[in-house]
């Protein structure tokens, strides 16, 4: 079945994440990929100094307004980084309103990292994606984020107890927890899926990189309307953003973002297309 997926997220021009990242992927994971920008920077803002940047907060109801009008439906919708409260209020009005029967509502709650919220975020809008994540199907937070909305301390130790009390007080019918450090030399994700927890884990390599969760997220959405079950889905997007950081790695100077676009056809073998 040919599936209309939408991803609301910013669009940084240059520097490989959110939506230049989201769209190539869901295309080739067999998707029609569609987008709401809700704000255009002319540069991620992870090393470039202050990017420019053009907020779309006053349109955003207007389009969703438009497409609704249009009879226009998704069958996934799959919400990125927002920026603002107006973006994140438009995101739970698009997820109620235009999600096609028996369609998905992806939520990776991209406000946090490394302990501490994103520059220019507060309680308000943690609060505000709180909110919004209690009405997705799915959510994708990493550690930092599930702490913030489970409202617990951040730790930089993780276990698996840490893991299992972040879990406990996400009390989200299916988390998928991402960027655990589950010992030295190994990462992975845990997905709770009601009252089933799973993992997969698989070798870290290298440093952080700019992107990777948004390639995450992409690949787990065209994986789950591909067919496949969220633990696979969460496996295939794993494997696919470790291959996009090897792929990265030895090239310091593209330290702005991964160079996953050689690989896509890699994972449309992933997929079995």
């Amino acid at each position: 079945m040919y599936r209309r997926v939408l991803t609301m997220q910013d669009i940084s021009c240059v520097g490989q994440c959110s939506t230049t990242v989201a769209l190539p992927i869901l295309s080739a994971c067999g998707l029609e990929a569609c987008i709401l920008p809700t704000a255009l920077l002319s540069t991620h803002t992870g090393g470039f100094g202050k990017p420019a940047v053009v907020h779309f907060d006053g349109a955003l109801t207007d389009i969703w307004h438009h497409w609704q009008e249009n009879g226009i439906t998704f069958d996934a919708i799959l919400v990125g980084y927002l920026g603002s409260l107006e973006a994140v209020k438009a995101a739970g009005e698009i997820i109620d309103r235009l999600l096609a029967p028996g369609g998905v509502a992806i939520v990776d709650p991209a406000m946090a990292d490394n302990g501490k919220l994103y520059s220019g975020f507060d309680e308000e809008y943690a609060r505000s994606i709180g909110a919004l994540a209690e009405r997705a199907d799915v959510i994708l937070p990493n550690v930092t984020e599930a702490a913030i909305l489970s409202g617990l301390p951040y730790q930089e130790k993780i276990d698996i107890n840490y893991v299992n009390h972040l879990l406990d007080g996400l009390h989200h019918p299916c988390a998928v927890l991402t960027g655990v450090d589950f010992a030295e030399g190994s990462i992975g994700v845990v997905l709770r899926e009601g009252t089933v927890q799973q993992e997969y884990r698989h070798k870290r390599i290298g440093k952080g990189c700019h992107g990777t969760g948004d390639i995450f997220a992409a690949v787990f959405t065209g994986a789950l309307m591909q067919g496949k079950n969220r633990l696979d889905a969460a496996k295939i997007a794993a494997d696919f953003t470790c291959r996009c950081i090897e792929n990265t790695v030895n090239a310091p100077a593209h330290w702005y973002g991964v160079k996953f676009e050689p690989l896509l056809p890699e994972l449309m073998e992933m997929l079995g297309q």
